[in-house]
């Protein structure tokens, strides 16, 4: 055999020593457990944000509608220039520049429709609120399922890696049973099959890890890929997952879904409940002082007048009929809204009950099935190396038990994410 160049394997023991190893490179990278995730998704994400700014804007409008039943105060400057300048017995009538200094102040005294929409904005700060915790509630779900979908690639991936490391050792001894003239050659090139087939899947399974890592960074607001530090412990109350006959699920009425369209529908019913006051009149009260310098012959220094403005609707062909038939419109989608909305929210609520049921009951058989493929897998491989069996049935069974191990960790999955959709049924996620 002929050996490698000196210089390569310098080469080589340099590159080694300089390259992080695959364990630092894991561990730079952030590890948050279930509650911090969620926690940093609720602060951080970009949909949060927006929906904060959707309640300083709500309250914005508030305080432009305040506004309007409020006293309002203007001041006016002006100066004026004329020519010629007319005079009488000698004195100038009006100076050829005069500056007037006025102020207005007006005073709301009668403003029902006004009035009405301040308190119409105040629900709509309320909607805004309820929207934001909407909102909160689908970011949390969102990180919640990118959690556990790491800690989910993550079991396929050392499933994989296992099976991998059996059909390395079942390889290495087929190969050396052929090396000494116990084995064919077919029953060691199956076994490599096999090994680079799980090598393969071993490969596919950490590039699922990866990206289920990066799925969650992005929803944390992380600069990078953000791993799962623990698995997360969802606690249900008994009584919710009593057995069928059990008494009626639990009132969905703190879900933020069902609340935001509960304020949406009380919103829309107190702008019906305010079109009344549309057809009432204003009473405004104007007082303007006012200062002239310099006077003129007939105009004295200091003035003021004073006012009171009322101003009712008259005449007009449909608007305020048109413009209650809208709110009616707005009112009834509200309505059929809030439906639809607690429908969905009690059919997800039995689902999830249900679904916990169920996946208990198959996580069970699961692992006892992945309980015996591994047992077929040891009584095999003991029957192989004493002739007993084929180099076929050892492939048959590690592939079986991989499946089985497989199937088990889907169902544990399955059974966190349907605790995890009954809390959100049950409008306890997030807390």
């Amino acid at each position: 055999m002929r050996r490698a160049p000196a210089i390569s394997g310098l080469a080589w023991l340099i590159v080694a020593a300089t390259a992080p190893p695959a364990a630092a490179q894991q561990a730079a990278m952030d590890r948050l457990t279930f509650d911090e995730a969620i926690e940093r998704a609720v602060t951080r994400n970009p949909t949060i944000e927006q929906a904060a700014a959707g309640i300083l804007r709500a309250e914005a409008l508030l305080q432009q509608v305040r506004s309007l039943s409020l006293p309002t105060l203007d001041a006016t400057l002006t100066t004026r220039t004329i020519g010629p300048v007319q005079k009488f017995a000698g004195e100038s009538i009006n100076p050829r520049t005069q500056l007037t200094t006025s102020a207005v102040l007006g005073v709301p005294l009668l403003r029902p429709a006004r009035w009405a929409l301040r308190a119409q904005a105040r629900d709509q700060v309320l909607v805004a609120q309820r929207s934001a915790a909407d909102a909160r509630r689908e970011i949390a779900v969102a990180a919640a399922q990118a959690y556990l979908a790491i800690i989910t690639q993550r079991r396929v991936a050392e499933l994989n890696e296992r099976a991998r490391d059996n059909a390395r050792a079942h390889f290495d001894d087929a190969h050396q049973r052929y090396e000494g003239g116990l084995g064919s050659r077919l029953n060691a090139l199956r076994a490599q099959q096999e090994l680079s087939a799980d090598e393969a899947r071993v490969e596919d399974a950490r590039l699922a890890v990866r990206r289920a890592q990066e799925a969650l960074g992005v929803l944390v607001a992380g600069d990078g890929p953000v791993d799962a530090a623990a698995e997360p412990a969802f606690d249900i109350p008994a009584d919710v997952i009593a057995p069928a006959g059990a008494p009626a699920p639990p009132a969905i009425g703190s879900r933020p879904d069902v609340r935001l369209a509960e304020a949406r529908i009380a919103a829309a019913e107190r702008v019906v409940a305010d079109s009344w006051k549309d057809y009432l009149p204003e009473l405004t009260g104007v007082v303007s002082p006012q200062l002239l310098t310099p006077s003129g012959l007939f105009f004295p220094t200091r003035s003021w007048s004073a006012a009171l403005i009322f101003s009712a609707p008259v005449l007009e062909f449909g608007e305020r009929r048109g413009l209650k038939r809208e709110r009616q419109a707005r009112l009834d989608i509200a309505r059929a809204d809030r439906t639809g909305v607690e429908r969905q929210a009690r059919a997800e609520l039995r689902a999830a009950i249900e679904a916990v049921r169920s996946t208990e009951r198959a996580l069970e058989r699961t692992r006892a099935a992945a309980e015996q493929a591994n047992e077929v897998v040891r009584i095999t491989v003991i029957a192989f190396r004493a002739g007993a069996t084929t180099n076929i049935e050892v492939i048959d069974a590690q592939r079986g038990a991989r499946d089985a191990e497989t199937a088990a960790a889907i169902a544990e999955d399955a059974l966190r994410r349907a605790r995890l959709e009954l809390l959100v049924a049950l409008g306890r996620f997030p807390r």
